[in-house]
């Protein structure tokens, strides 16, 4: 079930190999639009964002932070090339998701507070899915 999310696969294509592009796009594509969304509802000054901020204990400096690297994080996933930029988007958004869900529960806000770890979900799909030459690139840049 699902074996073509296994991590750790041979740096060539194996089977499965169009069903394991179609879900990376899709979830890269997913995690890109949030991020990019998200981005535009911090810098404009989206009143919810605003207000969403001091109610889980942020201030709006860090809003203004996050504007500006969640939609870098995104043009990082998109962009061909860049595997240790793409390997520190991964990891940026898996903090910010983190964080998000922390403050999220600890603020009282229910079952809304789990929307972070979804797009935590939907971001390790597109981390496992991505291409073999990626996996390939950031081991190899890396060691």
């Amino acid at each position: 079930m699902l074996g073509f999310l296994r991590p750790g696969l041979p740096c060539k294509g194996g089977h499965n190999e169009m069903a394991r592009k179609i879900t990376y796009w899709v979830s890269t594509v997913l995690v890109a639009a949030v991020a990019l969304f998200s981005g535009y509802a911090y810098l404009s000054g989206n009143p919810q964002a605003v207000q969403g901020f001091p109610h889980v204990g942020y201030p709006q400096q860090l809003r203004i932070i996050l504007g500006i690297a969640k939609p870098l994080g995104a043009i990082a996933l998109l962009v061909p090339g860049l595997p240790i930029i793409k390997e520190w988007a991964y990891a940026g958004f898996t903090f910010a998701w983190i964080s998000a869900f922390v403050a999220h529960y600890l603020a009282g806000d229910g079952p809304r507070a789990f929307s972070p770890l979804v797009l935590l979900v939907i971001l390790g799909i597109s981390y496992l899915t991505r291409p073999a030459s990626r996996q390939c690139q950031a081991k190899i840049a890396a060691s």
